[in-house]
């Protein structure tokens, strides 16, 4: 607070304003900081993302459903239907699979894009990706171009979409 120690003369009141000048210079300071620093900050890519929804699994006989997670000592533990199978298995039982499947349908002329089976991955919350990834990569070695996965949806999506 500043106070006026002119003369004295009967008239004349103690000053009780603030000075604002220095609260709108650094404000004024911080306006063009931000204006510089933001832009610079927010560097995106234009990209229409994904919406979140949930979709029933279609089941179908040929499709192959996996399960994955780590075992107790940090090794990779994949499963066909309720059978632990090792890498080389996985390999061998998809190639089997996909061949029986293209077999069933006559050959690969009569065989389509709609008639190829998936695979359904469950995946462990605690597995790490080299886990998922092996699968993946393994599945799509053995010619298997559309690999899923299941998920839990998140609480409240079902009731909101029957609704």
């Amino acid at each position: 607070m500043a106070i006026s120690a002119g003369p004295s003369g009967g008239d004349e009141t103690p000053m009780s304003d603030i000075n604002t000048t220095p609260l709108v210079d650094v404000m004024l300071v911080l306006l063009i900081i931000f204006l510089i620093a933001v832009p610079v900050v927010i560097q995106t890519i234009d990209l229409k993302l994904p919406e979140v929804r949930h979709d029933p699994t279609t089941t179908k006989p040929e499709n192959v459903s996996l399960s994955v997670k780590a075992g107790p000592a940090g090794e990779c533990e994949v499963y066909w239907n309720l059978t632990k199978v090792s890498s080389q298995e996985l390999l061998d039982r998809a190639v089997a699979k996909l061949k029986a499947e293209i077999d069933k349908k006559g050959g690969l002329e009569n065989f389509t894009a709609e008639d190829m089976p998936e695979a359904h991955i469950r995946g462990d919350v605690n597995t790490p990706y080299r886990c998922i990834g092996g699968t993946i990569f393994t599945m799509q070695m053995a010619g298997f171009s559309r690999v899923g996965f299941i998920s839990e949806p998140p609480a409240g999506s079902f009731v909101a979409q029957r609704l």
